[in-house]
């Protein structure tokens, strides 16, 4: 007996703590073979000079901005629905790491049982019948000793996935402070759009009392006046369809922080035309795998993938459970708290090799190591995504700029057309028509410069986002429990 716990306690030694499958290493992406940004422009791209914006929203001044973008944080649904799964991450964690401990339990047990016996020629033979009452109540302890790792790397692969969900969460972040933040520069810029179409129907209702005037004096004929009228009246037609814009993107803003769609009171204009666009620290494509949240969310779920082809292996190998229990027993409930009872116990080993399963097992390897190349894919997808978000985050930003300085000079050109064209009409030098086009094309030059400015804006954004977003301590702390990891 001592030399078979012996052999027991030395087969324990030597295989506890061993793991079978593959370790991780990450997978070579797009991110790690770039040199750099093709559109970087004037942005710094040297990865020793990088350092994190925090807060980048806080960044444009507008203090409204700040103050929605706390509120969407802290009262809307889908960050509250996200939340929670993160809690259930944590939980099949905690469930996984409580495998490999111990099981305790305590029963108390009451057996009423009816026997028969034969003796046959014995005391006289014939059968007898036997009733039997037995309490007991003991402590059993259940131990699976992890000897090939399962346990082990179902608990990383658990690990894995709450730090994924953990990132996906700040994704989702990210976004709803983007969102905000988008939404804030689509609501000034229809309001300035408003603005500009209301300045637009009053200049248009001077050209048409001017038209009237000359009219009245026999100077232009009733085309002149069907004409500016019409024009009027397309003015005036376009101010509700732009409200209307208005109040919807009022009411998404409203969801976003998580009011009912239309409580809200109008947003002030604090929000200035342009933001500082000053260079951004945006590093080399390799310093994403560290920085986007959804490119380290998708590392970890291949983490988990990877852990769980170890755990798939560890199936071809035995399980040792040990097993252990202490109790007393009695006729009578009383005997077995009072001390008149009969002490029981019990130590087994149980050590379970499968041998055949129809292939069950080898399939689930191999189902493993599928869902391993699955998540491999995905994670390369999303490096290629997040590179490509950069990328036009970069060349929007340019392409716009260069747009906007020619549209200034519309604008300029176009106003000083206008203003011309309605003092030759004045005069008599001009026709109607060429009043009319002038508005229009003033109008039309002002309106894209508004909407051009409001892209500006919405670029940087993209950029802040695709770099990576705002990092809090949190996040600082799931990333360096990812370098532990590794």
């Amino acid at each position: 007996m001592k030399k078979q716990f012996v052999y027991l306690g030395l087969f324990c030694l030597i295989f506890s703590g061993c793991m079978v499958g593959p370790d991780y290493s990450r997978p070579q992406t797009a991110a790690e073979t770039s040199e750099g940004y093709f559109n970087s422009g004037t942005h710094q791209e040297d990865v020793n000079d990088f350092t994190p914006v925090d807060r980048w929203w806080e960044s444009f001044g507008d203090p409204v901005t700040a103050q929605m973008v706390r509120e969407a944080l802290t009262n809307n649904y889908d960050l509250k629905a996200v939340a929670a799964r993160v809690l259930q991450a944590q939980a099949a964690l905690s469930e996984t790491r409580g495998l490999q401990w111990p099981n305790f339990s305590y029963n108390i047990n009451r057996d009423r049982s009816k026997r028969s016996f034969n003796f046959g020629g014995f005391a006289g033979g014939g059968r007898f019948t036997v009733m039997t009452t037995t309490w007991s109540h003991d402590i059993t302890v259940n131990y699976i000793l992890d000897l090939f790792g399962k346990l082990k790397r179902s608990e990383r692969a658990a690990w894995a996935d709450m730090l994924s969900a953990e990132m996906n969460e700040q994704v989702l972040i990210n976004s709803i402070i983007a969102s905000v933040v988008n939404a804030r520069i689509n609501i000034a810029t229809l309001q300035r759009r408003l603005a500009i179409a209301r300045v637009n129907t009053e200049s248009r209702q001077k050209t048409l009392d001017i038209v009237e005037r000359r009219y009245a004096q026999g100077l232009v004929g009733p085309v002149d006046i069907r004409l500016a009228r019409e024009n009027l009246a397309a003015s005036k037609a376009l101010e509700p369809s732009i409200e209307l814009s208005l109040i919807t993107a009022r009411h998404a803003l409203d969801v976003l922080l998580a009011r009912p769609p239309g409580s809200s009171d109008d947003l002030p204009g604090t929000l200035t035309d342009l933001p500082q666009l000053e260079s951004v620290p945006i590093g080399l494509p390799a310093s994403l795998l560290d920085r986007r949240p959804d490119v380290i969310a998708a590392e970890f779920s291949l983490q988990a993938a990877n852990e769980r082809i170890g755990v798939s292996i560890a199936q071809l190998f035995p399980d040792l459970t040990l097993s252990g229990t202490f109790g007393y027993s009695g006729d009578t409930m009383e005997e077995v708290f009072q001390n008149d009872y009969t002490e029981m116990y019990a130590a087994i080993s149980s050590l379970a090799q499968p041998i055949f399963q129809g292939g069950q097992i080898k399939a689930q390897i191999n189902a493993a190591k599928a869902r391993f190349e699955e998540q491999a894919a995905n994670y390369a997808g999303t490096v290629l995504n997040a590179i490509r978000e950069v990328e036009d985050a970069l060349i929007t930003e340019q392409m716009l700029q260069a747009q906007l300085e020619q549209a200034q000079i519309r604008l300029t050109e176009s106003k000083a057309a206008e203003e011309l064209s309605r003092q030759r009409y004045q005069s008599g030098v001009e026709g109607i028509l060429s009043v009319l086009e002038t508005e229009r094309r003033s109008k039309i030059a002002e309106e894209e410069l508004t909407i051009l400015k409001g892209q500006i804006w919405t670029s940087r954004v993209n950029l802040y986002l695709a770099l990576g977003g705002d990092w809090d301590e949190r996040e600082k702390e799931i990333l360096a429990a990812k370098n532990d990891d590794r």
